[in-house]
Order: structure tokens, then C-alpha cells, then sequence
């Protein structure tokens, strides 16, 4: 018989059954791959990483991450989750007021910045991959008609419905209000539709976001949706909003001062897990190019599975 230990967190939130949930097996070292797609799939939850040792000196571990579906080669709040894990666990030595570890993921080794105060985690700031727009949404009427936006709703914002990726590709879909993103039903979707959109697109997920926001320390309000993955709407995604960071600096809807862009995202209010991401982008040349994502997470439970 097998035995593996989980840990259980809420990530992009300080308080529990708010943000992200994301289980972490933090010794995978024996599982094949099968085995860790049916512990993803018993998991239930939008993401689920398994530490191994790593395979080059340069990264400190190596992290792989799965969905109940299939297994992904980045994704925000699973970097996020698993860095304050490994601290909260005495994994990494932490050095005040910042620690940087590194991450062997699926898109390379990505840094992380672990800000640290008497002794402990206050908050993970990723970097992510290199921003890449891949182009525009030519028929982004049908993808709306999928999600349940009227089409005035984007064409009013007069911003394009884009492709963005900084590790892995989302559709980006300006709203002109926040009642009308906050409208949207995820049971009431076109997901046949939402899926085919996707894979035309080439994208992972689909970002929606407004500019007006319910927190006024917020500059975006944001829901995601990842049918191709059969989650109908996750609470905190930090690689899209690295993606809609880039997104907002290149069409000028944020202030850029002394080369940088910073703002918060809020997400999760309709789901009831509300959820902060916090986003830096720096830009060269009046282009986005590197961009950093980063939040708080909160132990929720801890666990043996046995198989």
C-alpha cells in the first residue's frame, strides 16, 4: 500500500474557504503519472501539484501540476499555494526580508519571491514567462453569444478580445460594466461553444474582466472559465491575470510610473470566495515584459491518502 500526505490551502486570500483551494502532495517521489491524475481527479479541485526533486541545479524543486482532467505545464495559484506550502513546512530556508526559490515547471524554471516577516511567509510574488500576444479574437460575437455577454457589452469598451499568454494562453474579454460580468451564469453557458473558441484560439482559459470593481482598492474586476479543463468558473487564476496585466499595460488602461505598472485584480465574488491577486508589470521599450503575480494563502487541512 501506497501512502502520500496532502496539504490543503486557500490561496490569493488570508482568511479560510475564501481564494483558491489547491491540494499539494509535497513528497511525490513514486508516483507515476496515471497515479497522479486519479489523485488530481479524486482531489476535485481546479488544481492539484506534486513535488518532486528536481532535475537541474538551478531550480530548487520541481513542481508538476494537474487538473481532474489533464496535467498543465503552468498555472498561477498552484505556484503560488505550493511556494508558501514548502515554507509553512520547514522545506525552504528562509532568509528576512525576501527569499527567492525556484520552481522546475512545465514552461522552464520560473523565480519566486517569498517575502518574509519573523520567520514566516507573508506573501509569494511569481515571476512568470515572457508576456506573448498571439493575436485577436476574430469572431468574438459567437464566443460572447457562448459566455452570455450582449455583444454592445464588448464592442462598447472599444478594446479587443485578444489572445495573451505569460506561460499559458487566455482569452481576454473586456466588459464594459461590472453588473453585466457579475451577471454571467456558468450553468447557462454555451460550453460547446466556449470549448471550440479555446481551442481555436489556441488558449487554456477565458479571462473576462471589467474595469469597474465592488472593492475600490481594486482596479479590474475578473472571472475565468475553463471549459477545456470541464471547470466552469475558478476563484482565483493567477496566470490570467498575469496575461490581463500585460493586456491593460499595452492598451494603456493602467498608469505606468518609473517603468513599472502595478494594480490589484479581484475575483471570486460571485463563487463567494473572494479572492486578491496583486500584479507588477514591468514594461521596456513601452512594452510589457516581465510580469510578476503574487498573494497571501492560508492552511486549510492536511491529509494521507492511501491506495
Amino acid at each position: 500500500m501506497k501512502e502520500f500526505r496532502f496539504h490543503q490551502v486557500d490561496v490569493f486570500t488570508d482568511r479560510p474557504f475564501a481564494g483558491n483551494p489547491l491540494a499539494v502532495f509535497v513528497n511525490a517521489e513514486g508516483l507515476t503519472d496515471d497515479e497522479m491524475q486519479a489523485l488530481a481527479r479524486e482531489m476535485n479541485l481546479s488544481e492539484t501539484t506534486f513535488v518532486l526533486p528536481t532535475r537541474t541545479a538551478e531550480a530548487d524543486f520541481r513542481v508538476r501540476i494537474f487538473t481532474p482532467r489533464a496535467e498543465v505545464p503552468f498555472a498561477g495559484h498552484p505556484v503560488v499555494g505550493t511556494h508558501w506550502v514548502l515554507a509553512h513546512l520547514g522545506r525552504v530556508r528562509l532568509t528576512e526580508p525576501l527569499t527567492t526559490v525556484r520552481f522546475e515547471l512545465g514552461v522552464g524554471i520560473l523565480p519566486a519571491d517569498l517575502h518574509v516577516r519573523a520567520g514566516r511567509v507573508e506573501r509569494v510574488v511569481m515571476t512568470q514567462g515572457c508576456p506573448r500576444f498571439l493575436g485577436a479574437v476574430d469572431d468574438w460575437e459567437s464566443l460572447a453569444s457562448g459566455l452570455g455577454v450582449p455583444s454592445a457589452a464588448v464592442r462598447e469598451t472599444g478594446l479587443p478580445v485578444e489572445v495573451v499568454s505569460t506561460g499559458l494562453p487566455q482569452i481576454i474579454v473586456p466588459v464594459r460594466s461590472v453588473a453585466e460580468v457579475a451577471a454571467l451564469d456558468p450553468c447557462r453557458m454555451d460550453t460547446a461553444a466556449l470549448v471550440q473558441a479555446c481551442r481555436t484560439a489556441g488558449a487554456e482559459t477565458i479571462l473576462v474582466f471589467a474595469r469597474e470593481t465592488v472593492d475600490p482598492k481594486a482596479s479590474v474586476h475578473v472571472r475565468v472559465f475553463v471549459p477545456l479543463h470541464g471547470i466552469p468558473e475558478d476563484p482565483a487564476t493567477g496566470s490570467a491575470t498575469g496575461g490581463l496585466g500585460v493586456y491593460l499595460v499595452r492598451h494603456r488602461l493602467v498608469p505606468v510610473c518609473d517603468g513599472s505598472a502595478s494594480f490589484q485584480s479581484e475575483q471570486g465574488l460571485e463563487m463567494g470566495r473572494p479572492s486578491e491577486l496583486h500584479v507588477q508589470v514591468d514594461v521596456a521599450g513601452g512594452e510589457p515584459a516581465v510580469v510578476r503575480v503574487g498573494g497571501r494563502a492560508v492552511a486549510v487541512l492536511e491529509g494521507i491518502v492511501r491506495f
